[in-house]
């Protein structure tokens, strides 16, 4: 991920209708973007690369974890002792039932998403991985009961 980059900087108009484009159907081909947009395939191929190389964009399949046999997905609030906050980044990062992680302000300093097949990977993920870090002070957990609203379709700041 790109962090305190102006994207701004690498983006123009053409960039940000690709983006959403893309949004919309993330398996939209290169040649029916560029019917879409009026130009060429090969602008569509050269600038969805760089977009992509960059780290702007990424191009994944989304599902509601549930559907996939997750019997737990949901969310974390932790604490953390500011002072530590790389380090205890670098080990959540490695968790692989951690599916996203960021730094916020507010009330508590990191918000996880996660994703778990039972109550013992629950019970394992958040007392045996994550409370063990040096410098986690608290979780709260939430459980996702059904997945309302997943959109990605929101476009860019520019448009």
């Amino acid at each position: 991920m790109n962090k305190n980059v102006d994207s701004m900087d690498r983006l123009d108009p053409l960039d940000c209708k690709m983006i959403g484009l893309l949004q919309k159907d993330g398996r939209m081909s290169n040649t029916a973007m560029a019917q879409a947009l009026g130009i060429s395939e090969y602008t569509v191929r050269t600038r969805l690369k760089r977009i992509i190389d960059s780290g702007i964009i990424r191009i994944v399949a989304r599902a509601n974890p549930i559907d996939l046999g997750f019997t737990f997905s949901g969310n974390l609030k932790i604490h953390i002792d500011l002072k530590k906050t790389k380090h205890v980044l670098a080990k959540l990062s490695q968790i692989d039932n951690l599916t996203w992680i960021a730094l916020t302000t507010g009330s508590t300093d990191l918000d996880v998403d996660f994703a778990v097949r039972s109550m013992n990977e629950l019970q394992t993920l958040i007392f045996d991985k994550i409370s063990k870090i040096e410098g986690v002070l608290s979780t709260e957990t939430s459980l996702m009961v059904d997945l309302i609203k997943d959109k990605n379709d929101y476009g860019t700041a520019w448009d």
